[in-house]
């Protein structure tokens, strides 16, 4: 037993490590990582508590009715946010109507189908997508998206299905329409990536069984996104939480009026453009405490709705881990 521990205490010598400084050094670092999470956690509940402090005077006067009224008037000190909530919601629901079927169509392809060669490069130039600035977004929406939608879709939509009150009214071009297809295109990458991610994590014995059973390759398929479906529901609501919060692409095109309409033609406002484009106009206290107000709900829907996706997508690919 002794020779055991001499012979340790010379290894120690010899490579120059101390035991207990080693059994320090893991401890501090456990501790200073430990402070970085929780920090990151103090972080998101002290802008929770400072938009509450700011926000109170209209929570006060308001209540929940505030998110009833659709009378916006900074003159009169009198705040209804619900065309912000509604152009926020529609927007956001036709983006999701348009990218979640090419999303998942492009993710099935780049998982299941595409050969090694093509799928890297692919998957490259979709995630790319992600990373470009809601800026170039709204200039390309303004010089390129606008006038086509204003000149070839509205028209035809128009002419086909104006018995539909959603596609009634006059050709702005600027509008919910606009506002929903560019949010579609900055949701896709999203979507597309982590379903990607998702259909790759469910086991490949499953493929094999079913071609094994004499499935065809869509049977597998569907077996496959069936297995897959709750991280796919996750990734859907990733992408609503980022339309729901985009603000620049959507504030160039939108319109920026706050009026509720059946009509996708016409002019809306969000509740992230109404911040962008009303915050530095607030003079009175009530005008600024009622944008704050619509901060704080913003703020707490995004997290609530992406802690929710994390939690689907996690569920998925926890089972290979």
């Amino acid at each position: 037993m002794n020779k055991n521990s001499d012979a340790a205490a010379t290894v120690s010598a010899l490579s120059g490590k101390n035991p207990l400084g080693s059994n320090l050094a893991d401890l501090v670092f456990k501790y200073l990582t430990a402070l970085f999470a929780a920090g990151v956690l103090l972080l998101v509940i002290l802008m929770g508590y400072e938009m509450y402090k700011g926000a109170e005077l209209s929570i006060q006067k308001f209540g929940w009715s505030f998110f009833t009224g659709n009378n916006w008037d900074p003159v009169l000190d009198e705040y209804g946010a619900l065309p912000f909530v509604y152009g926020t919601l529609v927007s956001s629901f036709l983006a999701l109507v348009i990218s979640l079927p090419l999303s998942i169509g492009i993710a099935v392809f780049l998982s299941e189908i595409a050969p090694p060669w093509f799928e890297r490069p692919l998957s490259f130039l979709v995630e790319l997508l992600a990373g470009i600035p809601s800026i170039i977004y709204g200039l390309w929406g303004i010089f390129v998206l606008v006038p086509w939608i204003r000149t070839t879709v509205e028209p035809f939509l128009s002419g086909y299905l104006d018995f539909l009150p959603l596609f009634r009214g006059a050709p702005y071009g600027f509008g919910m329409l606009a506002a929903g297809i560019i949010l579609s295109i900055m949701v896709l990458p999203i979507i597309t990536s982590i379903s990607r991610d998702v259909l790759k994590a469910v086991p490949r014995s499953q493929r094999e069984a079913a071609l094994a059973i004499g499935a065809t390759k869509w049977e597998s398929i569907r077996i496959t996104l069936r297995d897959a479906r709750s991280g796919i529901l996750g990734a859907t609501l990733l992408g609503l939480g980022r339309a729901i919060g985009e603000t620049m692409a959507v504030t160039m095109v939108i319109g920026n009026r706050p009026s509720i309409s059946l009509s996708l033609f016409d002019p809306g406002y969000t509740m992230a453009s109404v911040l962008a484009n009303e915050f530095t106009e607030a003079t009175t206290d009530m005008y600024i405490s009622s944008l704050i107000y619509i901060a704080l709900v913003l703020f707490a829907i995004t997290i609530v709705i992406n802690m929710f996706a994390r939690i689907l997508v996690w569920s998925v690919t926890k089972k290979t881990s």
